[in-house]
């Protein structure tokens, strides 16, 4: 076990989430604010884009700009303008107390988002795939919070959570289609003894998943073999809500979080980076 405290950045989100490292920047999202963020470690400088709705992800475009998922699902990011062009939206109207949650992209650059039922309506969200050509597909049904997603080196794994469940989930992964099948629990983490919410996840080059616990304070590497506890590192603030390995070689482990109002936590709502002492995998843009 050991702990973090060193933040990168000036910016205190009220709602951190959704870390991705692109182009030696980390980009993330504050989910409250309406905010995305472009965070320049080597000299703490940020680019901030307000999109005027909540956005719960983002990732980069291969052909240049950005993507998020947010209140009116999917659209496009101009990061010179700041203008956002919608693709689509599964759920529009249909659900008013849904909005999208974290997302990634696979290894052939389809975007895969889930949402988060608001209210709490267990079963009432689910995770979708945006192809590049704009087409969204419902993917994986009867969510509540649709919360980290990654992949292993091969391709073959696809690993997912869905936060009321407190477990980590993994499909059988066929790239070539963008398929998931055979659903299994790979982690109880009940059982291993973190009684909080898992949230957001990075996977490293050992193929090992570091899951950021939201309410916990920490984010604990576990073998996603085994599901043994492998690592945990601790936090000066509560609501650690997600990882993303980047900087040189990927060595770094950048970590969001959020306030939580009432508690005296100075370091609340900052950036985190420390180093595991592993590398991670580099991140996939969407293709579209």
């Amino acid at each position: 076990m050991s702990s973090c405290s060193e933040v990168m950045g000036s910016r205190v989100s009220t709602w951190g989430e959704g870390p991705i490292w692109w182009n030696d920047r980390l980009l993330y999202v504050d989910i409250e604010e309406h905010k995305v963020v472009s965070l320049d470690p080597a000299d703490g400088s940020e680019k901030i884009w307000d999109v005027g709705e909540r956005v719960g992800t983002v990732v980069p475009r291969a052909n240049g700009g950005l993507v998020i998922a947010g209140d009116n699902g999917f659209s496009f990011l101009d990061p010179d303008s700041g203008k956002t062009t919608p693709i689509a939206d599964p759920e529009p109207d249909k659900k008013p107390d849904n909005r999208f949650n974290d997302g990634k992209c696979d290894p052939a650059g389809r975007f895969w988002a889930g949402t988060i039922s608001l209210v709490k309506n267990v079963g009432d969200a689910a995770l979708y795939r945006l192809d590049p050509n704009g087409t969204v597909t419902l993917k994986f049904p009867d969510v509540t919070t649709s919360n980290g997603i990654c992949w292993s080196a091969d391709a073959r794994t696809m690993y997912y959570i869905d936060t009321l469940r407190k477990q980590v989930l993994a499909f059988d992964f066929d790239n070539t289609a963008g398929e998931i099948s055979k659903e299994r629990v790979i982690i109880d983490t009940m059982s291993k003894g973190f009684d909080t919410s898992p949230d957001g996840m990075a996977i490293d080059a050992n193929g090992n998943l570091w899951v950021a616990f939201c309410h916990g304070g920490c984010v604990v590497c576990f073998d996603s073999a085994t599901a043994e506890v492998l690592e945990q590192i601790d936090f000066p603030c509560i609501e650690t809500t997600a990882c993303a390995f980047g900087g040189p070689d990927l060595k770094q482990l950048f970590v969001t979080t959020g306030v939580k109002k009432g508690l005296d936590e100075p370091l609340a709502g900052r950036v985190f980076v420390c180093e595991p002492g592993v590398s991670g995998v580099p991140a996939f843009p969407f293709a579209g």
